[in-house]
């Protein structure tokens, strides 16, 4: 199976914006052992300018431009020493992509980040793929990892995009105030009930939200890649989605 799987900075940090050492460390053993057993894996990880905001001990996530470029630049850097240490242990060799809007709108920078995706895939590396935010502008930023993350499972024509989130998956209702909200199981179609369930933004330093994986949902539906959502807080779920184990809440493809 080919697997995008999208980490969210509510995963990989604790509300401080710290590094949640003991969650990136599970994560990386399970996508590993994945890889071991054949599958090819694709991570788009959040969590740099959440790190960034911990590093450099900022009071909140920053709302200008600048301020969230640099805390990007800064937690970049530790996010991908983790992930190049921790993966390194299991024998897995990393790669970085950061791509803007731009990279995605034009035709040739798009086939170009297809062309090398596949070769790292054919070289048996893990792409580890993010936003870039320390040069994206409000005129070329894609805006969340969802989007992102679905933008890269239609490029590398993957059979499944996860999304490991803060939440077990698409509810009838919020089930933070409504206690009789009951999982979705399944999704067919992106229709407007669909959509009217979406909620707002979740974590502090998070950029995305239901209605983010909604818009993710229909981008991979439409272009044959099923989609999962469902929580990250125990990475071992992965073992259950690539044996098929129904959770979460799963988009079926056209």
């Amino acid at each position: 199976m080919r697997m995008v799987i999208k980490v969210g900075t509510s995963t990989l940090t604790h509300p401080t914006g710290a590094q949640n050492i003991r969650m990136v460390e599970r994560l990386c053993r399970v996508i590993s052992d994945l890889k071991n057993a054949g599958h090819e894996i694709i991570l788009v990880s959040s969590g740099a300018i959440g790190m960034g905001v911990g590093k450099l001990s900022l009071s909140e996530r920053p709302k200008d431009i600048p301020t969230k470029q640099a805390a990007a630049a800064v937690g970049q850097c530790e996010l991908m020493y983790t992930y190049d240490k921790l993966f390194s242990e299991y024998h897995h060799t990393v790669a970085q992509i950061l791509l803007t809007a731009s990279d995605i709108d034009c035709e040739n920078r798009r086939q170009n980040f297809h062309n090398t995706l596949g070769r790292l895939l054919e070289l048996g590396a893990l792409p580890i793929i993010n936003e870039n935010d320390t040069v994206a502008t409000d005129e070329i930023v894609i805006g969340d990892n969802d989007t992102l993350a679905a933008m890269t499972a239609v490029s590398a024509s993957a059979d499944l995009l996860v999304l490991l989130s803060d939440i077990d998956g698409l509810y009838t209702a919020d089930p933070h105030t409504d206690p009789s909200a009951t999982l979705i199981s399944e999704v067919n179609e992106i229709t407007p009930e669909i959509l009217s369930l979406a909620g707002g933004k979740g974590s502090a330093l998070a950029t995305g939200g239901m209605t983010t994986k909604l818009s993710a949902a229909k981008m991979c539906m439409e272009n044959g890649v099923d989609m999962i959502i469902t929580n990250g807080k125990n990475p071992d779920v992965l073992y259950d989605v690539a044996s098929g184990v129904p959770l979460g809440t799963r988009f079926i493809s056209d």
